[in-house]
């Protein structure tokens, strides 16, 4: 069998679909409706007429706001990300705007840019007028980091490598990350702390009710005089309205994000970036590297890696014929499947269910060589009312 692979866009990376490179996959050979997979980037799925041959979606990067995954839930379509694949690239951008906005880089380049004469009369003017660009070291200050996932734990180990003191706030924070995360690092358990207490702040979180407009007037409100803020994460979670506000009270000094907007145009405390934070060439080919690897393996084993709306689910397959199901999440489910099983005189070696919100995922491992009988329990399955896919795998 052959998996069509459908790349759409024009930014994915080629060096990163090479994990296509093998017998069993063809890449672009096929228009979309015919697709078994997709590897994207961030063009819009909203509203987008999904064939009901599409499997699986990869989406080259962290950020899935561009897919809607409950709908490909409910449609049996595997969407997976790629966390962490640009991790390094956001942090390199963080930390240099960290330095950037303490050494007034912006309103300096601006003034010295706009002296005229000759490189005698520019030199002496620099001279004279330089003290009023004058900075501040981010070591020994404090750096305030919400969310400690892929890229905050990479700001928080670097920042304190560079001398800052440094509190984390993640109520989620998991135990790889916690791992991950060096021991100098204070935890709080209170966001007005980080507020309060940080010299910088800078967020690492996706877009939820609870984090849109994070960055408002409450919060900026606790704010020392003079802060840097930084915003690498999402659009939404700034409330701009408040963030000048917060410019002209002197609470921020100098504000950076990595999205544009028309509000923040032409303001000196302000430093805008076209969404650069993953755009270098190592997080793109690590991004489509990840993203690849996850579609490869679930469509040629049915294993779940980084997918955004089913859950982890990894089993080595070891029996002939390995049947997947996607189903809606109720009760009862794998006592009926077992005996689904046990009616047509089939061994059931393994089954894994798992559940995430209204569906679950469940892999089947099936001790038998008989084709006939395993393609019997696979149209069982597609005509039980609980069942959105199923698939058939041999070893």
């Amino acid at each position: 069998m052959v998996y069509n692979i459908k790349t759409i866009g024009n930014n994915i990376d080629a060096e990163g679909l090479k994990v296509f490179d093998r017998p069993g996959f063809a890449v672009d050979q096929v228009e979309e409706p015919d697709a078994d997979a997709f590897i994207c980037r961030a063009q819009k799925f909203h509203g987008y007429a999904f064939s009901d041959k599409l499997l699986a979606m990869g989406r080259a990067g962290a950020g899935f706001n561009n897919i809607p995954i409950e709908e490909c839930a409910s449609r049996g379509i595997v969407v997976f990300n790629a966390p962490g694949g640009n991790a390094n690239a956001v942090k390199e951008l963080v930390i240099a705007n960290l330095i950037f906005g303490s050494r007034n880089l912006k309103p300096a380049n601006k003034w010295l840019t706009s002296l005229k004469g000759t490189d005698v009369e520019i030199d002496s003017a620099v001279e004279k007028g330089k003290k009023n660009y004058s900075g501040k070291e981010i070591a020994g200050k404090t750096l305030g980091i919400i969310g400690l996932g892929n890229i905050g734990t990479k700001v928080a180990n670097d920042a304190e490598r560079l001398g800052m003191s440094v509190l984390g706030y993640d109520p989620y924070l998991s135990i790889e990350h916690a791992w991950d995360l060096s021991s100098h690092v204070q935890r709080v358990n209170e966001i007005s702390e980080i507020f309060e207490k940080s010299d910088y702040i800078t967020i690492h979180t996706p877009l939820t009710d609870e984090t849109r407009g994070m960055y408002g007037a409450e919060n900026f409100a606790k704010l020392k005089d003079g802060a840097i803020v930084l915003n690498f994460a999402r659009d939404e979670i700034t409330d701009k309205d408040a963030v000048l506000a917060a410019i002209e009270l002197g609470k921020i000094a100098y504000f950076a994000t990595d999205f544009g907007s028309e509000k923040f145009y032409h303001n000196e405390h302000i430093f805008l970036s076209p969404h650069l934070g993953g755009s270098t060439a190592e997080a793109s080919l690590n991004c489509t590297r990840m993203a690849s690897e996850s579609v490869a393996l679930y469509l040629t084993t049915g294993q779940i890696i980084n997918s955004v709306n089913f859950p982890r689910v990894v089993q080595e397959m070891t029996t002939p014929f390995r049947v997947t199901l996607i189903n809606k999440n109720v009760p009862g489910v794998v006592a009926r499947i077992s005996a689904a099983v046990a009616d047509r005189g089939i061994n059931l070696s393994n089954i894994v269910n798992r559940g995430q919100e209204d569906f679950a995922y469940t892999l089947i491992d099936l001790d038998e060589t008989d084709e006939a009988k395993v393609d019997e329990l696979v149209a069982y399955f597609k005509d039980n009312e609980n069942v959105v896919r199923v698939r058939k795998l041999t070893k």
